[in-house]
Order: C-alpha cells, then sequence, then structure tokens
C-alpha cells in the first residue's frame, strides 16, 4: 500500500499539485460568488478541517501559532467547485476498446489518472451515471488518488437491445443460455428483462453502494442495437426500479430523449431524466407540472472517428434538439441540472469546462454559474441518505457547507470564456479543505 500510494503522489506532482494537510485555511480578499445569489461580495473566507466556518467583509482574526494557512487571493474571483451531474468517471478516461477488449487493471488506473485531471479542471464534485467507479471513489475519499467526490451509479442497467447492451450481435443473453458479458463482468452494465431481474440489478447497485439508480429507458447515441425513437423497458419494470430506489431512500434517473420514454419514465415515478433532447412541448410541460429534473447537455454534432453513419445521424438528430429545449427551460419552470457525458474518448475531456461558455447562448452568466454549482448540488442531495457526503452542502460558499472551492484569474459573471482555459485561469482548486493547486501570482 505505501509503494501504492507513493506512485499515485508521482502522478499528482505530475500536474504540479500542492497539497496542504493544515487544519485551517484563511483564504482573504476574494471577490465571492456564493453559488446561489448573483451579488458578489468582496471578503474573506475561513475553513475550519472541511467545512467553511466563516465569511466575511472584515478580517477574520486568526490564531498566531502558525497553524492556519493563509492565501492572499488578490481580489480574484472565488466560487464554489464546479459539479458535472451527469459524468462517467471509468468510461471517459477509457476508449471502448481499452474497456471490452483490454486489461480491466489497466482501465482503472487510466481512471485514476484522469480523476486527477477532473480535479485540476475545478470539479470537485460529480453524479456518475454509469459504470465501476465504486473502487474509484473509495480511492479517492482515502486519498490514495486525487479526484472529485463521486455520487455513483454503479452498473447501467439495460434491457436487452438496449443503450447499455455492450455485446455483439451473436453474443446470447444469459436468460437465453449465453453467459456473461465483459461489460456485466467488470460492473459496467447489467442486462436486465423482467421485473425480477430489474429488482436483482438495482438492489445488487444499492449493495455495493449507489446512491442513485440508472436505467436506460430509451435509444442512444453510441450504443448500435437500439433506434434513438425506441422506448426501453415496460412501464411494470420501470415501476419495479423506482420502488426498489425509494425503498432505499433514494431516486431513479434515466437515459431518455423521446417524448414516450419520457412520459413512461414518469409515469413510472422516476425523478430525473438525462437529455430529453427530442421532447414535445406536452412533455416538458409535464416535466415542469410534476417536478422532474432534467439533466441537459450542451451537445454539438460531433462524433468519435470510430462512428457509424447510423451514430453519426442520431448524434446530428440530438443535437439538433439542443437549441430548442434549452429554450423553453424558463417557459416551463424546468428543473434544469448540466453534466458533459464525455466518454470512450479520453482526449475530449480536456472540454470538459469548455462546454460551460456555450450554455451563455440561452441563459445569463449568473444562470449558468447557479446552474453548474447550487442547482447541480441540489440534484445530489436527492439521494437523500444514500448520498455518500452528507456533512456539508454542495455548491454554495456558506457557513457549514463543505469547503470545496475554486479561485479564477478572471471574472466568468462577466466572461464565461475564462473558464475553458482552467489550467492558466484556475489557480487555486481547494476540496474538502485541501489545497491541491496554487499557482496565485
Amino acid at each position: 500500500m505505501k509503494a501504492l500510494k507513493l506512485f499515485f503522489a508521482g502522478i499528482v506532482s505530475c500536474f504540479s499539485l500542492t497539497v496542504f494537510s493544515q487544519s485551517t485555511l484563511l483564504i482573504n480578499n476574494v471577490q465571492i460568488f456564493n453559488g446561489k445569489d448573483e451579488k458578489i461580495i468582496t471578503g474573506n473566507v475561513l475553513i475550519v478541517n472541511n467545512l467553511i466556518q466563516k465569511i466575511s467583509t472584515a478580517p477574520i482574526a486568526t490564531d498566531k501559532s502558525g497553524n492556519t494557512k493563509i492565501i492572499d487571493g488578490k481580489g480574484k474571483f472565488l466560487m464554489p467547485g464546479l459539479i458535472d451531474a451527469h459524468w462517467h468517471a471509468i468510461m471517459t478516461a477509457n476508449t471502448l476498446e481499452d474497456l471490452m477488449d483490454g486489461e480491466p487493471g489497466y482501465a482503472f488506473i487510466k481512471a485514476g489518472d484522469e480523476a486527477a485531471n477532473t480535479l485540476m479542471r475545478g470539479f470537485t464534485s460529480v453524479r456518475d451515471l454509469g459504470g465501476p467507479a465504486f473502487g474509484l471513489k473509495k480511492a479517492i475519499d482515502e486519498g490514495v488518488v486525487a479526484g472529485p467526490r463521486i455520487w455513483p451509479s454503479g452498473s447501467i442497467i439495460s434491457q436487452t437491445s438496449g443503450h447499455g447492451d455492450f455485446r455483439n450481435v451473436n453474443e446470447r443473453p444469459v436468460t437465453l443460455g449465453g453467459t456473461m458479458h465483459h461489460s456485466e463482468n467488470i460492473g459496467g452494465a447489467t442486462i436486465a428483462d423482467g421485473k425480477d431481474a430489474v429488482l436483482v440489478a438495482v438492489r445488487e447497485n444499492l449493495k455495493r453502494g449507489a446512491s442513485q439508480i440508472k436505467l436506460t429507458a430509451g435509444g442512444g447515441v453510441s450504443s448500435v442495437f437500439d433506434p434513438l425513437d425506441v422506448s426501453q423497458f415496460t412501464l411494470e419494470e420501470l415501476r419495479a426500479a423506482v420502488e426498489a430506489a425509494e425503498d432505499w431512500g433514494t431516486y431513479v434517473a434515466v437515459h431518455a430523449y423521446t417524448p414516450r420514454a419520457v412520459q413512461k419514465s414518469i409515469e413510472a415515478g422516476v425523478k430525473c431524466i438525462d437529455h430529453g433532447h427530442l421532447l414535445d412541448e406536452a412533455t416538458l410541460k409535464l416535466i415542469g407540472e410534476k417536478g422532474i429534473w432534467l439533466s441537459m447537455q450542451p451537445l454539438d454534432s460531433s462524433v468519435r472517428a470510430t462512428s457509424n453513419a447510423e451514430q453519426k445521424q442520431k448524434k446530428y438528430d440530438v443535437a439538433n434538439g439542443t437549441n430548442r429545449i434549452y429554450s423553453s427551460v424558463k417557459k416551463y419552470n424546468l428543473k434544469l441540472a448540466w453534466g458533459t457525458d464525455l466518454l470512450f474518448d479520453p482526449g475530449a475531456n480536456k472540454r470538459q469546462t469548455g462546454t460551460i461558455p456555450l450554455m451563455g447562448k440561452w441563459f445569463s452568466n449568473f444562470e449558468v454559474l447557479k446552474m453548474i454549482t447550487s442547482n447541480n448540488g441540489e440534484l445530489l442531495a436527492l439521494s437523500g441518505k444514500r448520498s455518500p457526503y452528507r456533512e456539508g452542502k454542495l455548491g454554495v460558499i456558506e457557513v457549514g457547507a463543505y469547503a470545496d472551492v475554486i479561485l479564477i484569474d478572471g471574472n466568468p459573471m462577466k466572461d464565461l470564456s475564462v473558464m475553458e482555459d482552467y489550467t492558466k485561469n484556475f489557480v487555486l482548486i481547494v476540496k474538502n479543505g485541501v489545497v491541491f493547486k496554487n499557482t496565485i501570482k
């Protein structure tokens, strides 16, 4: 274990991280965006252990023992750590070939490296919507590797020929005499057909520590055997998943684009729709009336080099709906979350913050910043007691909140483009009261 920690410490050093194990941290002279209010105040923030203890426009007195780490923010912009509400910590660190044909150990080591990269992009929390992220989460929480807080879903639960079915056409399901697919063996997906199989799949993920459950309720872009227009799982199967999750005090999120898939999911009691780019007006109105979360991504029509013609067309159709849905958010008073859903293309992960300025096409800068902090924090809280982090609030800078903050050289309230060059502009990154980056000049 000591050798392993030294190995990952070397990985962290490659990112020029400076980690302090102080119990008290004082950040002085910063413009504070608290994650909820448009008004910015200039002041100071005192962090004790992993929580914010005091925020003041006046100087904050500290002990003289030298145990307090004091950072002069030099008037820069302090905001809550970023939250990605649709992330795949293992899948985004690897290509599909890495996961399906490579050694699992290799894929997981790459995921540990990418977790550090994710934190260096300012993301202190992510909702992992599918993949074998339990071990990575534990390693991060124990300090073995650097990375964001993870709200894990566990394996993606899919029907046969659903969005999470990674088998080829000649591989038969277990119920028809086949064997478990590699994606199932590593915890990436679970194929479940019928109410009983869905109950087992949900309960297995909860047993392993899932904070919420992810099902694929409709067709997808990257998957091979499910057209976009299909809906997946019967109402009985969806209801079974919801009931099993609610028995554990948490909720079900579904991958779905179309009105039929979303309406059936809402009827079953699903609390969060991820994607929704092809929805009609009636379904958007229903989502608003029911108070369902819509977790969207500002998708474009770009695809991976390995995509076939059908996948390219599906991505175009989905991207074409982005403008219409975002333009309807205020009309129907939707509870909107933001995420990226990057996967199977590790080189694209550098664009994680790059999609934030795109949101300025539909929302004010304040609305965008609130969405990627406190709004997403509210969605994370939907996990209730299944949330792995309940000591403090997320996505806000206030007394009693987790000390997850980033300091930016630039003001995203005035110019969202400063979020793109995180290497240069994110000069201080603090997660759980620990400084992971400090390049203030």
